[in-house]
């Protein structure tokens, strides 16, 4: 399925139309009908204010791995808004030289292995 099925399919899941979607993503009404008429897919830039719109994960938009609960593959990657307490860890981490992530990094497993 491609990401402009996956698009139209959650669009009438919700019950949301193509006005309404274009005004909660900022997205031209034309745009989205040009998604459909010419069978194209949304541009790179747009893939985030999409997932959000339609509460949906980049993941699931993007790839044909529908979530399985705890007994999916692992993720490899993860879409974090930066305002979340994860995207502020990770703005730390990305701004700290490398002696301090692996500081930080031997703090986190270790952390991890009391709990264990």
């Amino acid at each position: 399925m491609t990401i402009r099925d996956k698009i139209f399919d959650k669009l009438e899941e919700l019950n949301m139309t193509q006005k309404m979607f274009s005004e909660k993503t900022g997205i031209a009404e034309s745009t989205i009908s040009d998604w459909r008429k010419k069978k194209t897919n949304p541009t790179a830039d747009k893939i985030m204010v999409i997932c959000k719109v339609l509460d949906v994960d980049p993941e699931w938009l993007l790839s044909d791995i529908e979530p399985q609960g705890n007994r999916g593959n692992p993720k490899e990657w993860y879409a974090i808004k930066a305002e979340t307490d994860s995207g502020k860890l990770i703005t730390a981490f990305n701004s700290m030289d490398k002696a301090r992530q692996a500081r930080l990094m031997g703090y986190a497993e270790a952390l991890l292995n009391l709990e264990r």
